[in-house]
């Protein structure tokens, strides 16, 4: 069963490296080769194919529900159902709709943001509106959050948002089984109840799995601390949740005298539809479907009476989850749980000591940790130290205060109102306690480490290396697990040598982020927008891009100028990381760090590098585009020329000022290629081997402009937009030139189509 369920889990995870999806001859090639393999009785080989296949056919299926090119764009009436809680934001509000009436044929579950919405959105509710969609697409960067693959593992085939004419028209609410509606009902009650609760927002994530309003201070202490797994509904609520239903009812029933029916199998089907009653509270995400899957595998051995091994058990559940959703793989709560669950195993199966309360907890806590840090590194390039000692904490907290009060109130909240903010006020009261304690060690300075992804070949060499170390006492050199994983921690990021320039343009939608690399130091040239308090690109592209390389610090910040798709993630990189100097011509907005003003005639070196600020001379108040800081960046390898957002006049004063000066081999194109800038003289002057214009995909201001794109071809410039590249990567070494669109080098086949 183990060699079964490994053999099929790697021919799923083969699929998801593939480029393109096979063509029907390489598809029905595979399906000989298996009915060979099952012929030949080579099981191995037969899972392996099975594997593949299935996840072939399943990754098809999905794709073909996707929304169609030809209506990209296009107004559309529909009427459907409000699917999940509606998110809300300041000016917006946001969900997922089942489309069920329409004119056109639409994918099975759309995105749709409302703009100024005029009534309240509940979910459950059916809803008729005319709606302008998009093909699933989203920022791909080096290190950043792959929203694309996140679109395609949750089934959503389009995005798009809600025209005001005609208006949309509520067609009836939520009906009274409807589990959506249920769900709504019960965080509005919540908000009723907790109008004065800090901690509403971890409530609601706990009782219905909705995490929307927990803010992203708190998440980010979540993460330093390793306790996001408690906030999140997972494979331990549901856990928890079976086990205590699975402990009362068999004390419960073995009192009945109901013997027929042995208490440990009616135990273990009530426990069964608890949890899943449970997993559907929480609108059944995929973390909370797998967990029911793996629940309902060990649970199936205790209904039919049968003795397994607890490997063989998570074998199948293995199984039992790939079957529903081979996409899960691309998941990485889908490893971390299998994995933990096999550590947890490993360590205290077959083992002679009887484990104590503290010392057993203690002993899990650090088996979970020492295990999964390899992992941990390889997906999210951090460690938490304090993980084992916060856990040891909050686990009780939620488990056996917290989680219990809060669905106890959730089932008597029908009954009495009083009763269940009465039963909800100690929760609250605990998890103020506990978030104060998280802050407290999140706050300690090596409570956690960033250093870049580990190599395959280290990470190869650490995996074993942690399982010897947590191997029985008395196993034989147990101290080469530490040797073997100490690669993880002393490979550093590759560095450029003196002279060379290592540059990215980040894809962060209709906006610029740059950041730029040199033997020692890092610049980072604006920040991209931000959305919302708590959302920004600063946070979501620069960061996570810096830490993959391995960056600790900034050395130069340049804020162009004040407009929010260049300066929107400022604040965010300055909490984050030590930024040494900040240049920027919008100096009041950003006064809390004592920044400078940008201004020609500025210059510096670094590892045989030249910066020179070419503008502004001085600051123009009729246009903030034309202040925008210009940038040269020179060594003997080539130069690069970052614009910002200035226009034909200030194109033009920099030709006068500087001539044969202005000359680049890359430059990143003014004001995202509008027609306002990137004028004739101007690249004349220029002379760019390569022009990469910093876009969002079908936007509004409907950047590059055509006009300008018929000057690049006109003067045989090729370019490349953030838009349908991704993250564009440039390197200026002393062997050559190269400009690579991250979209082509990390090529999946779910992007295949955009």
């Amino acid at each position: 069963m183990i060699i079964a369920a490994l053999c099929f889990l790697t021919g799923i995870v083969l699929v998801q490296q593939l480029s393109d999806l096979p063509h029907q001859v390489y598809f029905m090639f595979i399906g000989v080769v298996l009915g060979i393999s099952i012929w030949q009785k080579h099981w191995r080989a037969m899972f392996l194919l099975l594997g593949m296949f299935w996840a072939i056919i399943f990754a098809m299926i999905r794709l073909a529900d996707r929304l169609p090119e030809r209506l990209e764009g296009n107004d559309i009436p529909v009427a459907g159902r409000i699917i999940g809680l509606p998110i809300t934001q300041e000016k917006s509000v946001r969900f997922d709709f089942a489309p069920i009436r329409t004119e056109a044929r639409l994918p099975s579950r759309i995105r749709l943001t409302w703009y100024q919405p005029e009534s309240a959105v509940k979910a459950g509710q059916s809803w008729r509106f005319t709606v302008k969609l998009k093909r699933p697409h989203g920022a791909v960067n080096p290190g950043g959050f792959d929203y694309e693959r996140w679109l395609f593992t949750e089934g959503i085939g389009a995005t798009g948002y809600i025209r005001s004419a005609p208006p949309p028209e509520l067609i009836e609410d939520a009906a009274d089984t409807d589990i959506a509606g249920l769900r709504q009902t019960i965080a509005d009650r919540f908000s009723g109840l907790l109008t004065n609760a800090t901690s509403l927002a971890l409530i609601r994530a706990l009782a219905i799995g909705d995490g929307s309003q927990i803010t992203q201070a708190q998440w980010d202490v979540f993460r330093k601390t390793g306790a996001t797994h408690l906030i999140v509904i997972s494979g331990s609520h549901i856990g928890l949740i079976a086990g205590f239903v699975y402990f009362l009812t068999i004390k419960g029933w073995a009192r009945t005298g109901l013997l027929r029916w042995p208490p440990p199998r009616v135990a273990a089907i009530i426990a069964m539809f608890a949890a899943a009653f449970y997993a559907f509270l929480a609108g059944f995400a995929v973390p909370t479907r797998r967990a029911v899957i793996m629940l309902a595998i060990a649970m199936s051995a205790v209904i039919w009476q049968r003795h397994t091994r607890p490997f063989n058990t998570l074998a199948a559940a293995l199984f039992a989850v790939l079957i529903a959703d081979p996409l899960a793989v691309l998941s990485a709560g889908f490893w971390l749980s299998f994995l933990a669950v096999g550590l947890i195993i490993f360590a205290i199966s077959g083992r002679l000591e009887k484990p104590r309360l503290v010392s057993g907890a203690l002993k899990l806590h650090w088996v979970t940790s020492l295990g999964l840090s390899p992992f941990l590194l390889f997906l999210f390039q951090q460690i938490s130290f304090i993980a084992p000692l916060a856990n040891l904490l909050a686990v009780p907290i939620i488990s056996v205060v917290v989680l219990p009060l809060v669905l106890l109130g959730m089932l008597i909240l029908p009954l009495s109102s009083t009763v269940a903010g009465l039963l909800l006020l100690p929760a609250d009261h605990a998890l103020r306690l506990l978030m104060w304690l998280l802050n407290e060690m999140a706050k300690i300075p090596v409570a956690t480490i960033s250093h870049p992804a580990p190599s395959y070949w280290t990470l190869f060499a650490a995996i074993p290396g942690a399982l010897l170390l947590l191997a029985p006492s008395g196993t034989p050199s147990r101290w080469l697990g530490g040797v073997m994983l100490m690669p993880l921690m002393l490979i550093s990021a590759d560095r450029p040598a003196p002279g060379e320039i290592r540059m990215a343009l980040l894809d962060v939608g209709q906006g610029l982020a740059v950041a730029l690399q040199t033997s020692h130091h890092w610049l980072v040239y604006d920040t991209g927008p931000q959305f919302s308090a708590e959302s920004d690109m600063g946070r979501s592209a620069v960061l996570p891009y810096l830490q993959a390389q391995g960056a600790d610090k900034i050395d130069t910040l340049i804020v162009s100028h004040g407009d929010n798709d260049h300066i929107g993630g400022a604040h965010s990189i300055l909490s984050a990381l030590s930024v040494t100097k900040i240049l920027t011509s919008a100096p009041a907005s950003l006064a809390l760090h004592a920044p400078s003003l940008c201004k020609a005639g500025q210059t510096w070196q670094w590892d045989g590098v030249n910066f020179t600020m070419l503008a502004p001379k001085q600051l123009d108040p009729a246009t903030d585009n034309n202040n925008s800081c210009v940038l040269k960046i020179e060594s003997a390898h080539g130069a690069i020329l970052l614009t910002g957002d200035i226009e034909a006049s200030a194109e033009s004063w920099l030709v006068n000022q500087y001539g044969n000066g202005l000359r680049a081999d890359i430059l990143v194109a003014p004001h995202h290629g509008s027609k306002t800038s990137s004028t004739r003289a101007f690249l004349d002057t220029v002379q760019p081997q390569y022009v990469l214009i910093p876009s969002g995909y079908r936007n509004q201001f409907g950047h590059p402009h055509p006009s300008v794109l018929e000057r690049y071809r006109d003067l045989d410039i090729p370019w490349l937009t953030s838009a349908g590249s991704g993250a564009i990567l440039v390197e200026l070494t002393e062997h050559q030139m190269s400009v690579q669109s991250y979209r082509e080098l990390d090529k999946k086949y779910w992007r295949a189509m955009n």
